[in-house]
């Protein structure tokens, strides 16, 4: 039974989730989380038990000093709650952690049971992966459903991927089994220049998150992040011949990939997003407001939200949560999903 006696009734609430690991690459992902935590003040009501699902010869814990008092601090996912204020404020579950080691299953239905005892109505799980794309031009990210109606209704992919998966994949398969809409953003990072951080790649993931969950993120530093990362890797470039050369044939083939995509339609996309960032988006002012203080107003007696009806028994999908096109290939995965230290040197799909 999971109860939740310091977090009052949410508004609206989504659930965003980033897990460092193979499926993070540049920890992308995990990063945008922790942006999205920092920026607006999150307040951290639940940690789901590191013995249970670590292996701590992979992921170790480590050791500190708080004035002078050894301290342990345990890998482990963390669950924190971020209000978003203006005229329609909505709360956000923000999920931060490590893939787990084992007993995914009961992972994915740990979660889930603090989804449904919140009344999260939708969960986007962010992911990155290494991919054929060059560091000169946009991230490409990519949205993906294991549900028809989801994909239809908000312009997303719906999955084929057939393949190995990761705490990404399994995780949107279990929302979809239990009846809540799920949702997965893929940022492509250049496999060439794969070592975190990759602010590029966490801007791109929180612009497009930005775009499906209808408000406004403050980005801070990271469009300044971005652009010294960018001629950071553009001096690296420069002074290898074969690099510099590699990433014109890659700009070429991204170039003639994308010139249908100079749509009207993608125009006007690209320019609301513009208006927004500038807070006169059509339709309304987006504002925000960090303050957590809230998470400290507690009331007895209140009522939580009606648990989703869970859908009929019928045999498991095949889909796990990913696009086709971001299949991990051999060259692409190094070593495995995972390492001693709990850095990716490879992603998912």
């Amino acid at each position: 039974m999971i109860e939740l006696e310091g977090v009052p009734e949410l508004i609206d609430p989504v659930m965003v989730a980033a897990f460092e690991g193979w499926n993070d690459a540049g920890d992308a992902a995990s990063t945008a989380v922790a942006h999205l935590d920092r920026e607006w003040k999150g307040a951290v009501f639940a940690a789901l038990d590191a013995e249970d699902y670590y292996d701590f010869q992979v992921n170790r814990p480590t050791v500190w000093l708080d004035g002078g008092v050894r301290k342990i601090t345990w890998p482990t996912t963390r669950l924190s709650v971020v209000r978003v204020g203006g005229d329609k404020p909505r709360d956000l579950v923000l999920v931060r952690g490590i893939e787990p080691s084992m007993r995914w299953r009961s992972f994915c239905n740990e979660l889930l049971g603090f989804a449904h005892e919140l009344g999260v109505e939708m969960v986007v799980v962010l992911g990155a992966l290494l991919g054929d794309t060059p560091h000169t031009r946009p991230v490409p990210v990519s949205g993906v459903t294991s549900d028809p109606d989801l994909a239809r209704t908000m312009d997303l992919e719906e999955t084929r991927y057939e393949g190995p998966t990761g705490i990404v994949g399994i995780l949107q398969e279990a929302c979809t089994h239990a009846g809540v809409p799920a949702v997965s953003l893929w940022a492509a990072v250049p496999h060439y220049v794969s070592q975190p951080p990759n602010p590029k790649a966490t801007m791109a993931l929180l612009n497009r998150l930005e775009d499906l969950i209808g408000l406004r993120i403050p980005l801070g530093e990271l469009p300044e992040d971005a652009r010294a990362w960018q001629l950071g890797v553009d001096q690296l470039a420069a002074e290898d011949s074969e690099v510099a050369e590699y990433v014109q044939t890659l700009e070429e083939a991204r170039d003639t990939a994308e010139l249908p995509e100079a749509s009207g339609e993608a125009i006007a996309r690209e320019f609301e997003r513009y208006l927004r960032r500038r807070d006169v988006a059509p339709g309304g002012h987006a504002t925000e407001s960090g303050d957590a203080s809230y998470l400290r107003d507690t009331s007895s007696g209140r009522t939580r939200p009606p648990k989703p009806p869970k859908p009929e028994p019928g045999p498991p999908q095949g889909a796990t949560g990913e696009s086709a096109q971001d299949r991990p290939s051999d060259d692409d995965t190094g070593s495995g999903p995972e390492d001693s230290s709990g850095s990716p040197d490879s992603s998912e799909d």
